[in-house]
């Protein structure tokens, strides 16, 4: 793999998540292409990208199929957060069980803490020097 995951190509993408990933090509090749988009979306200037309306993918399939396994090694990929969230489990606020409020909230902590661990290592870096 390249030193900055940000230059794969949707070929490179594949061949990373072949690597946990056995069949699903249509799957990982519409996977692919959209991170290597939304990548270029972010290297536009500000003006533009508003322009540019991001596709955003559904994957629907029978269980153990890969969905969730090619959305957690995408989203490491694209060094991003990673939730799985099934639905079913949810119910509405007032009810017992979890609501679905608070799988916003375990998104969000999860980028808290993403960006915390990215800042810490960049201070411990320059500490170092």
């Amino acid at each position: 793999m390249r030193q900055s995951d940000e230059m794969l190509t949707p070929k490179e993408i594949v061949r990373e998540l072949d690597r946990y990933v056995i069949g699903q090509e249509k799957a990982k090749k519409a996977v692919a292409i959209a991170l290597r988009n939304r990548w270029r979306r972010l290297r536009v200037p500000e003006k533009l990208r508003e322009e540019i309306t991001p596709n955003n993918i559904l994957m629907i399939g029978p269980t153990g199929v890969g969905k969730t396994e090619i959305s957690r090694r995408l989203a490491m990929l694209a060094k991003a957060p990673f939730v799985k969230v099934e639905a079913t489990k949810f119910t509405e606020i007032g009810y017992v069980g979890r609501d679905v409020a608070s799988m916003v909230r375990e998104l969000v902590e999860i980028s808290v803490n993403m960006v915390k661990a990215e800042h810490m290592k960049k201070v411990h870096e320059k500490a170092q020097r």
